[in-house]
Formats: structure tokens, C-alpha cells, sequence
């Protein structure tokens, strides 16, 4: 096997591959896709994008039901104006079929537009006649057929051929002939299955369903890199020209998708590393048309998530196709964000505008892009810190990025045994030795903590978060330093114990009430790498206590909305309520993986 054979496997069959409608189904390799729109006469509104997640008020609201990787069988509630459809999918003998049932509607029966199209620039044509449409692409005919009566609609926004169907009674739509009775037989006997697949993980099944159903739906076919990833939602693709990868949230997609599936968790850790920038680190983004954060990386848990897909499917070739970047991005941290006392320093680097685009642009070289860098963009830890514009690091010795880098070196030092590179694992070692040395200046006696230091007058910082714990990677962490720091501040109320945990910053910390993004709100990947800093120092009731609060963040509105959320209250638990947390941003199911995770290392 090898990248491009991978790829070849993958890129095919139906699934919801276009990234602007959940209600747009598409066949891989050829492009023909079958894309739903609808009209409602309430006041004329028509629907040609359907979303999960988007908050205005007059928005269509999408209830995502459970549905498996491969699109096999989905199912969504949606709510637009007066009108309420469920909507169900099933693939038999790579045929599509489509069950719409109306729900509800107003004064007037809606209208759905059933288009026929070729995406991604693919060849061939599609083509209506007889009232029936049709495509012809890669050597292969497609058919559209429905079972509802089709009626006359001259006032649509298609510009391609379609159909017309009123909403006022279930009907069908399949690339074959298929009645309602079949569909529905064909539909309850994949749901079936693929209920008893999830709930295999006993206990955690319904966080497991959460998780895998919101990474499943944000799961796309990225047409630039003839390649299928998955971007942390559909909404954030669409500001980005095409779709857009965040660093660590991608490697955390790959993470979670490898409980299941090899070739999405390999495909996602490859995509990520692949937008390696021409300095040689993995960005804090990389998006359409060549868009690079090229001041800046994120957080370096690439090669933690590619050792880990690697334990539990052993191919040799994957960790070859990524080992050469991650090589290059632990060296390239230790050239640009050390300094000689072995301290860590997120930071920015001057570069040249590619496109002109906003993020080339703004925030660049300065203490906000090095917080940027970071990942908790606006994070109190990093108000009012300086940044030295000759070494481009914002100058506080951050303990959350040294734990990380100590974790990074460990992973390459395995990641160098399987791929035969031996002779790297002393340079590894040298640099992960110097960061735990200088880790050990950053204890705070008195305080019980490994603290941020402010590399100007070297005083440490007692503006506390998650990422404080990740000091625990470190070998040469005490077991009196663990205990004090889990007795002291972990397990302490008026920092980071409570209902809800972990907040972004201690509850004490006069940001802690803003509870806006990284200041004071709950996220899963702070959670994450926290959970699995404990669990590297054998903290196991910690971490047993982490995963059980965890999970029952994550079902709190699971269960109430459907919602898999960005970040969460430290007050409530709750993801709604604010501007900046996308209801379905697939790394909220990390609070899922860290309860599955901890299962199996009890």
C-alpha cells in the first residue's frame, strides 16, 4: 500500500462528499452528484445549501442522525421555516436511495428541486428528457428515478438539469428503481447494523456514536489534492474557498477516526502533514488555492497521532510517508521556538504574502500571532506578554508547549525505530533531556506547579490552564511534584475541579468569567492533552475522574440537541448560548475518545 493506492480505495462510491450541502450526494470517481434543494412558500424562502449548524434565525436546522463513514446509511432531521423533513439514505449495490418524509409543512405544500450535476470539473454530461434526468461520466450511465409525482417549477435557482416534487407525502429518489416499502426494508436492516457497531463499545456507545457521527458528517472530498479529509466543520470550509485544515485539529481527527477507520485516520494525518509549509513545519492552517499560515505552526501532536494509528494497524509505509516532515517539523520547533536554556516560546516569523489574504497579513509577528500559534488564540496566559521581533517569539517560557515538545520527542524516537532511522534517536534524545532539565526551573515550590516564565525578569506566571499539565510528559517529574500538582490544583474547586472541567484558565483567574473562546470555557483538546499527560505519569484514578467528566460534557447536549460543540461553559457545560462555538466542530468528540481510551487502559 502506498498513499496514492490509498487514495484510490477511498475516493470512491456515494457519500455526502460535497462539502456545501449534507443534502448533496455524490459519486466518487466520476463527480455525478444528485443535489436537494427546497422551496418554502411561507415566504418564499429557498433552501440550496443545507448545513449542519448554522445559527440564524431564519437558518435551516439540522438534527444529524447517526449514520456510518462510508455513507451507507444516514439520517437528518431538518427544519426550515414551517417545514420539518426526515431524511434517510441507504447504498445498496452502489446505488443510492433517498427517503423523503415530510414531517410538517405550512399553508402551502414545499417544493424540492432534484438536480442532477457533475462536480469537481469532471467530465462527461448530464442531461434531460422525457421528464426523467440522467449523467453520463467515466464510462458509466446514471439514472435519476423518484417515486413521487413530478410537477412543473419554472422559478428555481438550478442551473442544471432537474426535477420538481411537492413535500406532502414520503416518497423516493434512487439511481435505481426502488419503492418505498424496499427502501425503508433496505434502510432498517443497514440501521440495524450499524446500531449494533456502535453499540459494541458497551458503556460508551452513546459518546461513541456523538463522536463518530459528527466526524463522519464533516468528512468531504477535498477535490484540489484529489483527496478525502475531514475539515473540523462544513461551515468553516466555506469562508476558506474550498475547505480549510487546522493543524492539531486535524491530527485529532485522524485520532478518532482510527478507532474504527484505518484509511480515514491515515488519509487525515497524511492531509495535515502534507500542508508542510516551505520552512519545513506543519501549519497552523493550510487551505484552497495554497493559503499557509507561513509565520506560524500549532501545537507538534502529529507524531503522538501517527504513532498511535500505527500501534493499531502496523504498516510500515504510512509512518515512511509521514516520518521525513515530522523529522523536519521537531527540528524545525527546535531551531525557531527554543532558546539555549531549552525553554519552548510559541512565536511568529516574517514571511511573504502569498495571496494577500487577511491571515498574510494581520496578526503576524506580534505576540497575538505567537498566541495564535498556540492554539488558545486569545488565552489570558498571553496578555500583556512581550514578543522579541529578532528571535520572533513571544518571551514566556511556555510549559504546555515544552510538555508537548518532550511528548513530540519521545513519539520520534519510536517513530525512527520502525522506519529504520536509528542513527536519528540520540538527537531525539539529546533534545527531549534539555527541555525536561529546563522544565524542572519552572516548578513553583510554593505553588505546587510547573508555571510559565516570563523570560524578561523571570518571574512565573500564576495564570494557570490545562496546559500546565502537560508538564507530566517529562520523565523526570516527581512523584511528590505529581501528587501535589493533582491535590493542589487539579482535584482544587476554585481552579479546575467542578461539575464541568477543564476550563481554559483557573476559575480563580479574574478572566475566568469572560467564558468567550480560551477564556474560561471548556475544550476537548486541552481536556485531551491533559488526560493523556496523566495518564503518561500513571495517574490512573485522575484519569479515570477526567474521563468520566468528560463524557458526561460531551452527552449534556448530545442528548438535548444533537450538538457536538467547539468548546463548552465552565459554568453549565453548555455549548450554545454563544457566537464562537460551532455546534458540530468534530474535535468535541475528544471527551468521547478520552473515556474510550481510558476504558481500555483501566
Amino acid at each position: 500500500m502506498n498513499y496514492c493506492e490509498l487514495k484510490k480505495k477511498t475516493n470512491t462510491g456515494w457519500n455526502t462528499w460535497n462539502t456545501l450541502n449534507v443534502l448533496s450526494y455524490s459519486h466518487l470517481p466520476e463527480g455525478f452528484t444528485i443535489n436537494l434543494c427546497i422551496t418554502e412558500y411561507s415566504d418564499t424562502k429557498v433552501l440550496r445549501e443545507s448545513l449542519i449548524g448554522r445559527g440564524g434565525q431564519f437558518d435551516e436546522k439540522i438534527f444529524p442522525g447517526a449514520r456510518t463513514y462510508d455513507s451507507s446509511c444516514t439520517q437528518l432531521n431538518l427544519k426550515f421555516h414551517a417545514l420539518e423533513l426526515d431524511i434517510k439514505t441507504v447504498v445498496d449495490n452502489d446505488e443510492q436511495i433517498v427517503i423523503v418524509e415530510p414531517l410538517k409543512y405550512g399553508v402551502k405544500v414545499p417544493t424540492m428541486t432534484i438536480e442532477a450535476c457533475l462536480m469537481w470539473g469532471k467530465e462527461g454530461y448530464i442531461a434531460k428528457k422525457d421528464g426523467k434526468i440522467y449523467g453520463e461520466c467515466g464510462g458509466r450511465r446514471f439514472d435519476v428515478y423518484t417515486t413521487a409525482e413530478t410537477r412543473e417549477m419554472q422559478h428555481t435557482h438550478s442551473l442544471s438539469p432537474y426535477i420538481a416534487v411537492d413535500l406532502k407525502e414520503k416518497f423516493v429518489i434512487s439511481t435505481r428503481p426502488c419503492t418505498v416499502e424496499e427502501a425503508d426494508f433496505l434502510y432498517a436492516a443497514a440501521k440495524a447494523k450499524l446500531d449494533m457497531e456502535n453499540a459494541a463499545f458497551g458503556k460508551h456507545s452513546e459518546a461513541y456514536t456523538a463522536m463518530k457521527t459528527c466526524l463522519a458528517w464533516d468528512t468531504i472530498y477535498e477535490c484540489e489534492h484529489d483527496r478525502v479529509c475531514s475539515p473540523v466543520s462544513r461551515i468553516w470550509n466555506v469562508g476558506w474557498g474550498g475547505y480549510v485544515l487546522f493543524d492539531w485539529d486535524t491530527y485529532f481527527a485522524a485520532l478518532m477516526a482510527s478507532i474504527e477507520n484505518k484509511e480515514l485516520a491515515q488519509l487525515n494525518a497524511i492531509a495535515i502533514t502534507d500542508e508542510v509549509t516551505e520552512s519545513g513545519f506543519v501549519p497552523n492552517f493550510g487551505s484552497a488555492h495554497d493559503g499557509k499560515s507561513r509565520d506560524r505552526s500549532q501545537p507538534p501532536v502529529g507524531s503522538y497521532v501517527c504513532l498511535e494509528i500505527y500501534k493499531k494497524y502496523p504498516e510500515k509505509w504510512f509512518c515512511e510517508r509521514v516520518f521525513p516532515i515530522l523529522l523536519g517539523w521537531n527540528r524545525w520547533f527546535a531551531g525557531h521556538r527554543m532558546t539555549d536554556e531549552g525553554y519552548l516560546c510559541w512565536g511568529s516569523d516574517p514571511f511573504k504574502p502569498v495571496n494577500g489574504r487577511y491571515w498574510e497579513e494581520n496578526a503576524v509577528h506580534c505576540t497575538y500571532a505567537g498566541a495564535l500559534e498556540s492554539g488558545l488564540d486569545n488565552s489570558p496566559m498571553y496578555d500583556d506578554m512581550a514578543f522579541d521581533e529578532e528571535r520572533n517569539i513571544m518571551l514566556l517560557a511556555d510549559v504546555g508547549l515544552m510538555g508537548l515538545y518532550i511528548l513530540d520527542c519521545r513519539c520520534m524516537i519510536e517513530l525512527a525505530k520502525i522506519v529504520g532511522r536509528e542513527d536519528l534517536i540520540s538527537e531525539f534524545e539529546e533534545r527531549k533531556a534539555k527541555v525536561e532539565a529546563a522544565m524542572q526551573t519552572l516548578w513553583d515550590e510554593e505553588f505546587g506547579l510547573f508555571l510559565n516564565k516570563d523570560l524578561r525578569d523571570g518571574s512565573l506566571s500564576k495564570r494557570i490552564s490545562p496546559c500546565n499539565f502537560y508538564s507530566l510528559q517529562a520523565d523526570n517529574v516527581t512523584e511528590t511534584q505529581k501528587r501535589r500538582m493533582m491535590d493542589e490544583h487539579f482535584y482544587n474547586p476554585e481552579e479546575f475541579w467542578g461539575d464541568y472541567i477543564m476550563p481554559t484558565i483557573a476559575r480563580n483567574d479574574p478572566a475566568y468569567p469572560d467564558q468567550n473562546y480560551w477564556r474560561g470555557r471548556i475544550w476537548a483538546p486541552t481536556n485531551f492533552l491533559a488526560y493523556i499527560a496523566m495518564k503518561h505519569a500513571g495517574l490512573k484514578k485522575e484519569c479515570n475522574d477526567f474521563a468520566d467528566k468528560s463524557e458526561e460534557l460531551l452527552l449534556k447536549e448530545w442528548r438535548m440537541h444533537g450538538h457536538v460543540h467547539e468548546n463548552y461553559s465552565g459554568d453549565d457545560g453548555m455549548g450554545c448560548g454563544v457566537g464562537n462555538s460551532d455546534k458540530f466542530y468534530h474535535w468535541g468528540g475528544l471527551l468521547a475518545y478520552i473515556a474510550l481510551d481510558n476504558e481500555n487502559n483501566k
